[in-house]
């Protein structure tokens, strides 16, 4: 059963509101700890930056690009928050697991936000052409990475929620209220996309759709969980495809272009922040309009 169900019914008054009428303060993420993952580049990092920009200290997963070394130092220095890379393997639970433990050690003792942004796209056409090894790659970064990092970053936010103290026993201060879990799934788990074909992909974005709504329903009380669904945007991970399907992609969007990843930061940090304090269960989807057919 969710946290503190009982008879198949959801305790009353287990959660509570804003206490302020104001909604810009609601945005401000100043004093809280943040780990963004797949953050050297593209979606990731712009989670990140804006994120950093909003006040939080945040620290940034990446695979094997250490550009993010570089990239740490830069918002660090640009919007004086703590900032710093970690080198971590999101299909390894016990590597997820260690991380996190690790950053919230060293990031005043506690864990606001976890944004799961890791994820590689299904580059072997139709699925009986694929082979086995690249299916598992993908549903083992995108669905049991995310299934990992929600797994550490919620312990951590029940034992907050349940002791009222950092992990160091101090006390928390009042900008902590719940913790908050964002997974970057795709308008691909709401859509079968043509021309590319690309069926494990889209299978693993859905399961991150349903797996955020579900623990939404497990961790009330403590944390809330959501995703975000970009359409077609601009970064490294579609340059596998043809200027001839990209072209295909633009005759499907409404607005008729890709997304920036500057066009994302708002989505986040609205998930992240205290001003989605009654939204949990959701999906956010940033397509341009194409799933709105």
């Amino acid at each position: 059963m969710a946290e503190g169900m009982k008879d198949g019914k959801f305790p009353h008054g287990s959660t509570v509101p804003p206490q302020t009428d104001r909604v810009m303060p609601l945005f401000s993420l100043k004093g809280k700890t943040a780990i963004v993952t797949g953050a050297a580049a593209g979606i990731g990092y712009a989670v990140a930056q804006g994120l950093a920009e909003a006040g939080a200290n945040v620290a940034i997963w990446y695979n094997s690009n250490k550009i993010a070394l570089d990239k740490a130092a830069e918002l660090e220095k640009t919007f004086g928050v703590k900032c710093k890379a970690y080198q971590v393997d999101v299909t390894s639970y016990d590597a997820v697991q260690s991380a996190v433990d690790e950053i919230v050690k060293e990031f005043n003792g506690r864990l606001d936000i976890f944004v799961a942004n890791s994820g590689i796209p299904w580059v072997e056409g139709p699925m009986l052409d694929g082979s086995l090894e690249h299916y598992k790659n993908v549903v083992t970064t995108n669905l049991d990475g995310t299934f990992n990092c929600a797994r550490a970053a919620g312990l951590h936010w029940r034992r907050q929620k349940k002791e009222g103290t950092t992990i160091h026993g101090t006390k928390l201060d009042d900008s902590y209220t719940y913790g908050s879990f964002i997974a970057t799934a795709s308008m691909s788990g709401h859509i079968a996309n043509i021309p590319q074909l690309q069926a494990a992909y889209n299978a693993s974005k859905a399961g991150v759709i349903h797996l955020c709504k579900s623990l939404a329903i497990e961790w009330v009380g403590f944390a809330r969980a959501n995703s975000v669904s970009p359409g077609y945007i601009n970064t490294d991970i579609s340059q596998f495809c043809s200027p001839e399907i990209k072209s295909v992609w633009l005759d499907k969007i409404p607005m008729g272009r890709e997304g920036e990843v500057n066009e994302l930061k708002g989505a986040y940090l609205y998930l992240a922040s205290d001003a989605s304090s009654y939204t949990t269960g959701s999906d956010l989807i940033v397509d341009g309009g194409y799933c709105a057919p």
